[in-house]
């Protein structure tokens, strides 16, 4: 599909070339920066392939966090921080404002993208208009917790004795991370939490969900494709022990902008009990929580249509 607006660029953001792709139709349209998860998991695919039709109404900005994908070249282990990913997003904010003439924009926060957004939101709310999350994390211990415990129970229902043995071996987490080796263990539970549906609703695994539609997209360069590859796990090594830190229950619940929270029901990547928990705490001028029944983390690629529809709604809203 081809449209009026499509820009792929690199931006020098904080000392680092960083690979952004907006699409839209008008240069008036309200923008949408979108800010995805992992750390490391790029979406400018699924973030385009979905969310493209919805481009009459809205520009989307897709962006490769420093270490991945197309802004992996040049990137310093010292950098990968979550304090550096935050300053990141509010550079890329101030440049999108100037690039569009815009007083604000919005963002949307998937996932460790969720992170990113809710703490971009709380500390530097000036240039954003509203936030939107989806897959919501809250805090990284309980989140692992539950999230072991689910698959575990869910292999036990199964009597899959082979699922049961790698779940107890690498062993439940203790302060959000697993034994030995933290990297291997998380890649190990994350696999099996896909396949039984914690992931997306029905079950898949990491090949058939994130790995086939990357390489398949059409999206990004064999170099970028690379940077993908290297910087999923250089990124997670980095960054994972910072991340189960979060806990946005403790010190970022008050905003001073409209929050809305895009949650799949059957999500247990980020427990919804605990997205539930958190959402029904957070005070903002304007909240809502919009539940997707046909989804788990994903409900941009679950529900894209509702999705699409959902946000563009909103935003008219508060455009008025």
């Amino acid at each position: 599909m081809k449209y009026p607006i499509d820009i792929k660029e690199k931006r020098i953001i904080n000392g680092l070339a960083q690979t952004i792709h907006i699409i839209g139709t008008k240069e008036s349209n309200p923008v949408v920066l979108f800010i995805h998860g992992g750390p490391g998991v790029v979406d400018r695919h699924s973030v385009i392939a979905h969310l493209g039709k919805f481009t009459t109404d809205i520009t989307i900005v897709t962006w490769d966090q420093r270490g991945t994908g197309g802004s992996y070249k040049g990137v310093k282990k010292e950098d990968m921080t979550s304090r550096q990913i935050v300053k990141d997003a509010k550079e890329m904010v101030s440049y999108l404002c100037g690039r569009f003439k815009k007083d604000k924009i919005y963002i949307q926060g998937h996932s460790w993208g969720s992170c990113v957004g809710t703490l971009l939101a709380s500390k530097y709310p000036e240039r954003i208009k509203a936030y939107f999350g989806q897959g919501q994390l809250v805090n990284g211990v309980k989140n692992e917790e539950l999230c072991y415990d689910f698959t575990m129970e869910k292999a036990k229902e199964a009597k899959n004795s082979k699922d049961i043995a790698i779940l107890e071996k690498i062993g439940r987490p203790v302060k959000g991370l697993y034994k030995d080796d933290f990297y291997k263990g998380l890649i190990a539970q994350r696999n099996l939490m896909m396949k039984y549906g914690g992931g997306i609703k029905g079950g898949s695994s990491m090949w058939k969900s994130q790995v086939k539609p990357i390489l398949f997209s059409g999206e990004y360069t064999l170099k970028e494709i690379a940077g993908i590859i290297k910087g999923y796990s250089f990124t997670l090594k980095c960054m994972w022990p910072d991340v189960v830190k979060i806990d946005f229950t403790k010190n970022c619940r008050k905003f001073d902008i409209p929050m809305f929270y895009f949650l799949g029901t059957q999500d247990y990547n980020t427990p919804i009990a605990l997205s539930k928990e958190y959402v029904e705490k957070v005070e903002a001028p304007v909240k809502e929580l919009v539940w997707f029944l046909e989804s788990a983390h994903s409900p941009i690629a679950e529900e894209p249509e509702k999705f699409g529809k959902c946000l563009v709604e909103k935003i008219k809203q508060i455009e008025g």
